[in-house]
């Protein structure tokens, strides 16, 4: 069974957490088609999160097609993600094990190996999809602000007012 860790540090979704911690026990053979996820209660027991935390990622886990909800039994693993490649014991995995020892040897730090191996992944697989806003992408200095359009009524200076505050633009025309 899966233990979830939960970084409220980490400015990730505690949902989604929890569905990429799902994901990689399902790529590296911890959970395999058939296994039982932690119940709801189990995960709020362990972790301190809000149930519905824990519903929406199995939620999303089921959409994805990953696991299916028994009621009464719990939540099940339909799919598996594992690639033999990836396994332990198979010859990339030790090859990895064996540069890690490496790099621990040369003096570098985890977070030093982090960094280069996403910037080896991005160089050899290049993403090709938009990461979404909410993950932390920097929005840029040209794009609006909202995409809801801007009201051109008269703004009050003070709460109550009905007089227009001179020092703000009435229209989105006189906005740049």
């Amino acid at each position: 069974m899966v233990a979830f860790r939960i970084d409220r540090h980490s400015g990730v979704a505690t949902y989604l957490q929890i569905v990429h911690q799902v994901k990689t026990a399902l790529r590296l053979g911890a959970l395999e088609p058939g296994d039982r996820l932690p119940t709801t209660r189990q995960v709020v027991e362990a972790t301190a999160i809000n149930p519905n935390t824990v519903l929406k990622a199995y939620r999303e886990l089921e959409r994805e097609g990953l696991v299916e909800p028994r009621p009464g039994k719990g939540t099940f693993v339909s799919r598996s993600l594992s690639r033999p490649e990836a396994a332990a014991g198979s010859p990339l995995r030790a090859e990895l094990a064996d540069w890690l020892a490496r790099a621990r040897e040369a003096g570098l730090e985890r977070e030093d190996v982090t960094a280069l191996v996403a910037d080896a992944l991005d160089e050899s697989h290049p993403r090709t999809q938009n990461i979404p806003r909410s993950q932390g992408t920097p929005r840029s200095q040209d794009s609006p602000r909202s995409s809801k359009p801007r009201s051109s009524k008269p703004r009050s200076s003070k709460p109550g007012s009905s007089k227009p505050d001179s020092s703000e633009p009435d229209s989105l025309e006189e906005e740049e």
